[in-house]
């Protein structure tokens, strides 16, 4: 796997970084020709990381599993050494015996239990076999499919719970919530916005795509995009019903946008990711923008979070702000919040080059930053999840732009205390005891000589 010479290159070419020199400059989506990407690195480094070419989306079992997608397939890793990490298992061809296989555009998996699901492509254009697969993972070095449903939609994200997969099913006409028996493989049911109110046909599809789902305890989660947030009931999968409308402009603004294409990648819409913490009383909502290509005042996207622990009577509770960007449109460095976890009263978030942070949100009125890395040159976080509370975190980055960028792979970060030393949304220091937050700017160090420095520290602290 080569990880200790990809993580000493990872943390080589950020030192450079650090004495004012970034080692790239990230070109094409997501990285503007000759953009320098500001502050690199920052935060204690990791304690390993793993090389992984199309990583997207990470999910965890008990702690140590993880499963990736990898845009052709998904892999599995054994975390419980955050130092050296491994492969346990790669599938890749995913449906290569299926008519117009093998699926393509994996970017999303989901586990519950011994399942796994795999759905892809995650946009449209593609001929290749349209699918949500279901796999029995629990032995993890031998994943076998249980059931395929097939498609005519893309399915960008997708839920696993219970025995019913939840799918994105964007045709661009309806939007559809679309729910499946996990093991038969068949249709159970769908919901629409448009079966809501008929007056959603007026807005633009692009502002009201179905990007993402999350399901706890008989509701669904929907962001809706710029439609906002919506909570329906799924106690009964086959018929979901409207509980609440967390956020979102009316439809009869929406309606009257002129410029669609524009709005859908602005504030203050683009709800585009959901998810509850564990007893389900807080909603974070992550929202996706950039700054618009004429320079409005707009930029990167944070996180809401809400009460609701009455689902009928959402509230909106605090918000955490964005990391800052030398450039903060579609073509320069994106710092705009991607996927993130609710757990343990805190918030493991991932933020493209902008990197992954950990807040206490105990208080959810008044997050608390106790962990922020980034390194954009080298970095672009996808997702930041729970590993083993109080020992790591970890976080999958999409490959960075650019000529000399860093490749796909899986990050494992210490799991900060809650009284370490943190720079505030507001750039204050809070108090803290030593220990790990102590390595903030230890950024002349080698590669190799942080990583041992950054799990010393750790394994002291344990």
């Amino acid at each position: 796997m080569h990880r200790r010479s990809f993580l000493r290159a990872a943390c080589g070419s950020a030192v450079l970084g650090s004495v004012g020199t970034a080692s790239a400059h990230p070109k094409g989506s997501g990285g503007g020709e000759g953009t320098p990407v500001s502050e690199t690195p920052t935060g204690p480094d990791p304690l390993g990381s793993l090389r992984l070419t199309g990583a997207k989306e990470a999910v965890v079992r008990d702690g140590t599993t993880v499963f990736l997608a990898t845009t052709d397939g998904f892999a599995v890793v054994d975390a419980s050494d955050p130092v050296d990490p491994t492969v346990v298992s790669r599938t890749d061809s995913v449906l290569d015996d299926q008519e117009d296989g093998p699926m393509e555009g994996i970017w999303d998996v989901k586990v519950d239990g011994d399942r796994l699901l795999v759905v892809g492509p995650a946009n449209g254009g593609r001929d290749a076999v349209h699918a949500a697969v279901v796999y029995d993972v629990g032995d993890p070095s031998d994943p076998e499919r249980v059931a395929v449903h097939e498609t005519e939609y893309p399915i960008h994200n997708a839920f696993l719970t219970d025995g019913v997969a939840y799918l994105t099913a964007n045709d661009f006409e309806s939007n559809w919530l679309v729910t499946v028996d996990a093991d038969a493989g068949d249709e159970l049911g769908r919901w629409s916005l448009l079966d809501h109110d008929d007056a959603w046909a007026d807005v633009e599809p692009v502002m009201r795509v179905l990007h993402d789902v999350w399901v706890a305890d008989g509701l669904a989660y929907l962001a809706h995009w710029d439609a906002g947030t919506w909570i329906l009931d799924v106690s009964d999968p086959a018929s979901p019903a409207v509980v609440s409308r967390v956020r979102g402009r009316p439809v009869e603004e929406l309606a009257a946008v002129e410029n669609a294409s524009r709005e859908a990648t602005a504030l203050p819409g683009n709800d585009h990711f959901v998810t509850v913490d564990d007893g389900g009383t807080v909603l974070g909502v992550g929202v996706e923008s950039w700054a618009a290509d004429d320079g409005a005042d707009d930029g990167p996207g944070g996180i809401h979070l809400y009460d609701v622990a009455d689902p009928t009577d959402p509230r909106k509770r605090g918000s955490i702000h964005p990391p800052p960007s030398p450039d903060p449109t579609r073509s320069g460095v994106w710092t705009t919040a991607h996927n993130f976890e609710l757990a343990d009263d805190r918030c493991y978030s991932s933020w493209y080059q902008g990197g992954v942070k950990v807040h206490d949100v105990s208080e959810p009125s008044t997050p608390r930053e106790l962990f922020h890395w980034r390194d954009g040159s080298q970095t672009k976080f996808w997702t930041a999840q729970r590993g083993v509370p109080g020992e790591f975190f970890l976080a999958s980055s999409w490959e960075s732009p650019g000529d000399e960028g860093g490749a796909g792979g899986l990050y494992l970060f210490p799991d900060p205390a809650t009284t370490e030393s943190t720079t505030t949304e507001s750039g204050a220091t809070d108090s803290a005891d030593d220990g790990i937050g102590s390595l903030v700017g230890l950024g002349a160090l080698t590669g190799a000589g942080l990583g041992a420095l950054g799990f010393s520290a750790w394994r002291a602290r344990r």
